[in-house]
């Protein structure tokens, strides 16, 4: 799909299924996951390359498959609930959900001490974003620029109608790091996914038994700010949403700042990976996480590189 198709799409996404009723809305997305997964497209194969490190080398690939059936159908819950949340309202998205936590992280704000909440891309996100604004704590989010533009721009308003400030990664106006230690010190709460290395900065971790790549954004803010990491883990069960927020991940003590944010990272890590481990269906990680799988897209891609660059020698 080109960048403008994929404008077009979410536009209609975001005008036609709050308009839809919900029960028919939700099996078109229902239907949609399962023709993705029947026939094993891209975004399938990513996701069992990351669920078979869950599972093991013991399972057999029927449960492999059974279980990307199961994550593919979250996803895609996810992307309906993304076009629908608009129309929730306050109150539903407040009663049909399940909270662990929130007291303790909603305590540091009100005494002035700033949060990072730190999440995997597990459950829905988006609805975390709205239910805690719709608790009265403002939040501050970061977001992936997207192609085109307008695009971008979709996602944003889209996120800012749910209560969330959001800053862009890459290409924004102000130092996009520098104002969330504003936030952070002026005692506020900042909400990043942080169980994949977007810009290939990332610091390596062992996860579930092999080397894996994250952002060490979440432990360097905590650092230099002195606010609280709080891991938050989301799941479904049934039409309920599920957060967790978690004790605090206090920073690292010991060694260099280097060292503090890798050892914090990896502590991150390992309760990502209890969490994930206990609702592995609502892991909606499609993309490389795991060194090897980032190691052989590079090398695939220098493949298709060189290839590109043979051919047009050819033709010279």
């Amino acid at each position: 799909m080109d960048e403008r198709m994929a404008d077009l799409a979410y536009s209609a996404g975001w005008t036609l299924v709050r308009r839809s009723p919900e029960r028919a809305g939700r099996a078109v997305f229902q239907r949609l996951a399962d023709r993705a997964w029947r026939t094993h497209n891209d975004g399938t194969r990513g996701l069992e390359r990351n669920l078979r490190r869950l599972v093991g080398p013991h399972a057999t690939d029927s449960q492999l498959r059974a279980l990307s059936k199961a994550g593919m159908r979250s996803y895609m819950r996810y992307y309906y609930e993304m076009f629908r949340l608009p129309a929730m309202g306050r109150e539903h998205i407040l009663a049909n959900t399940r909270q662990r936590g929130v007291e303790v992280l909603e305590e540091h704000v009100r005494s002035g001490r700033g949060v990072v909440a730190a999440l995997p891309h597990m459950g829905n996100w988006d609805h975390a974003g709205a239910w805690i604004a719709a608790r009265g704590t403002p939040l501050t989010t970061v977001a992936q620029r997207l192609s085109p533009e307008s695009l971008f721009q979709r996602f944003t308003a889209y996120r800012e109608s749910l209560g969330m400030e959001v800053l862009p990664l890459t290409g924004g106006a102000a130092n996009t790091v520098g104002t969330l230690a504003r936030r952070l010190r002026e005692g506020g709460l900042v909400c990043l996914l942080a169980d994949r290395d977007i810009n290939g900065t990332g610091l390596e971790v062992d996860f579930f038994g092999e080397k894996a790549r994250m952002p060490s954004g979440p432990a360097a803010l905590a650092l230099n700010t002195g606010a609280a990491l709080m891991p938050v883990s989301l799941w479904y069960d049934g039409p309920r949403w599920n957060i967790r927020i978690h004790d605090e991940i206090p920073v690292a003590a010991e060694g260099t700042r280097t060292r503090r944010i890798q050892d914090t990272t990896q502590e991150l890590a390992r309760v990502f990976e209890g969490a994930i481990a206990r609702h592995p269906e609502d892991w909606h990680m499609l993309q490389p996480v795991f060194s090897a799988d980032h190691d052989a897209d590079r090398a695939r891609r220098r493949e298709i590189e060189a290839a590109t660059w043979h051919g047009l020698e050819q033709r010279r």
